[in-house]
């Protein structure tokens, strides 16, 4: 079967509103909070890119180990938690009369660190072959929350202050827990977890993988570079004569035309295998539009700067968990997209407080100067980047007893023609391969894991 069932079909919605509603509640902040932040006691500029930044520090921190928690109680229990943390942070941000407070709410919305549950939970209720689609759903769901919350956040802060943007994040928080409650479907089954959750075991071998290393920095960066961002950007459009109430007119077709102008780069790079050239050229088009906002002040050079940043942002976004997912090795996928979102999430933080930091000891022009020089840094480093021929994922069930089975199990597997790379896990009685699907000949592997098993 090559279509979602309607069980999939409902719990890839629900978790994509889920996932996004609370991406949502976070990114709307970003455009606002540098112009209505100043009312609130304590402002400074360091202050309001801590605040900015501040969900990022907890997310980091709890992402994996909220994942594992989910394997032991169980995701649901594991999502209502954090989305109740996430309610409770932006009632306290919402009630705030200072920049302290919003800081405080900040990180207790980080601390609703939900990602891994999300992501597991999704595996365990779709078919292997159909998770790939899933996963793309609540990817896509993503990119269109940052875009909304451009948005909105600009409408609602004008409509209702800086209170009510964190007074419509707890509504979304609740209805996302109803989405929880009531339309998820029951889990009947669990993934295997190496491949959608962190391991202890192997994340270790993680943060020794060089190729795995160079993608959570790229994210870290990307991320930083984002959030660092924003931290001026909202007061730039200002004095360039856009008042607030406009400034959702301004992102929303920067944000569309970025997006039109990238799926041709996206194309070309799958269909001509020129991923790694159009990956650098999305890291240039970052570094090239901070260049050009310092260099050319104005409204004009900084609305083409924006357009190539987004450009970039949004072709980086799309490729680098693709190619983590690719590059990770078989049987720990969880492990590497583990470590990865926590580095996002941790860019973001040292985004809030770098942006915050050099904007109140040197202004907007320093910024953007680090920012430039932050993305040439990053084009050096993944210009050694090497990518590995594309390949398929199999997770198979296995019954052998020691580690010396298994030992002979993965060697004569590895001869397999197509075979790529082979994890077997005792504990989980799962073998993972990687393979070229064009040479691999899965009835074969079937019959030496059967004959292994005897």
């Amino acid at each position: 079967m090559h279509q979602l069932n309607s069980l999939e079909k409902r719990a890839a919605l629900a978790l994509a509103l889920v996932f996004s509603s609370r991406m949502l509640g976070l990114f709307m902040l970003l455009p606002v909070f540098a112009l209505y932040g100043t009312e609130l006691a304590g402002f400074s500029p360091l202050w309001i890119g801590l605040a900015i930044g501040a969900y990022g520090l907890t997310q980091a921190i709890l992402q994996i180990p909220l994942g594992w928690l989910s394997d032991r109680i169980g995701r649901r229990p594991v999502m209502l938690g954090g989305l109740t943390l996430f309610a409770l942070g932006s009632v306290v941000a919402a009630l705030a009369d200072s920049v302290y407070l919003v800081t405080v709410g900040r990180v207790l919305q980080g601390a609703g660190a939900i990602a891994g549950a999300i992501l597991a939970f999704a595996a365990d209720v779709t078919r292997e072959e159909q998770r790939p689609k899933v996963m793309a759903i609540i990817g896509a769901s993503i990119g269109l929350s940052f875009a909304a919350a451009m948005v909105l956040g600009p409408l609602l802060a004008k409509a209702a202050g800086l209170s009510g943007v964190f007074w419509f994040t707890a509504l979304l928080a609740g209805c996302a827990m109803l989405l929880v409650a009531f339309l998820l479907p029951h889990s009947v089954s669990k993934a295997p977890m190496a491949e959608t959750l962190a391991l202890p075991q192997s994340l270790g071998a993680m943060l020794k993988h060089r190729q795995l290393l160079q993608l959570d920095l790229g994210v870290l960066l990307l991320h930083l570079m984002l959030t660092a961002m924003f931290v001026v950007l909202p007061k730039l459009l200002q004095q360039y004569g856009l008042v607030s109430t406009q400034h959702w007119q301004f992102y929303l077709p920067l944000l569309l035309g970025s997006f039109v102008l990238m799926l041709p780069m996206m194309m070309i790079a799958m269909r001509k295998a020129q991923e790694k050239a159009f990956f650098l050229l999305a890291i240039a088009l970052l570094s090239s539009a901070m260049l050009l906002a310092l260099l050319w002040p104005g409204f004009w050079p900084l609305t083409l700067a924006l357009l190539l940043f987004f450009i970039g942002f949004n072709f980086l976004e799309a490729s680098l968990p693709a190619l983590v997912s690719r590059i990770a090795p078989a049987g720990q996928r969880g492990s590497a997209m583990g470590i990865y979102s926590s580095s996002q999430f941790f860019g973001a933080f040292l985004g809030g407080v770098l942006g915050g930091a050099i904007m109140q000891h040197s202004g907007y022009q320093a910024l953007f100067a680090a920012l430039a020089v932050i993305g040439l840094i990053w084009l050096a480093v993944a210009s050694t980047l090497q990518l590995p021929p594309r390949a398929q994922r199999l997770s198979l069930s296995v019954a052998i007893l020691t580690a010396d089975q298994a030992k002979a199990l993965a060697a004569q597997l590895t001869a397999l023609q197509g075979v790529q790379e082979v994890t077997i896990v005792l504990a989980e009685q799962r073998c993972y391969l990687k393979v070229s699907s064009a040479q691999f000949d899965t009835a074969q592997a079937q019959a030496m894991i059967a004959a292994a098993g005897a």
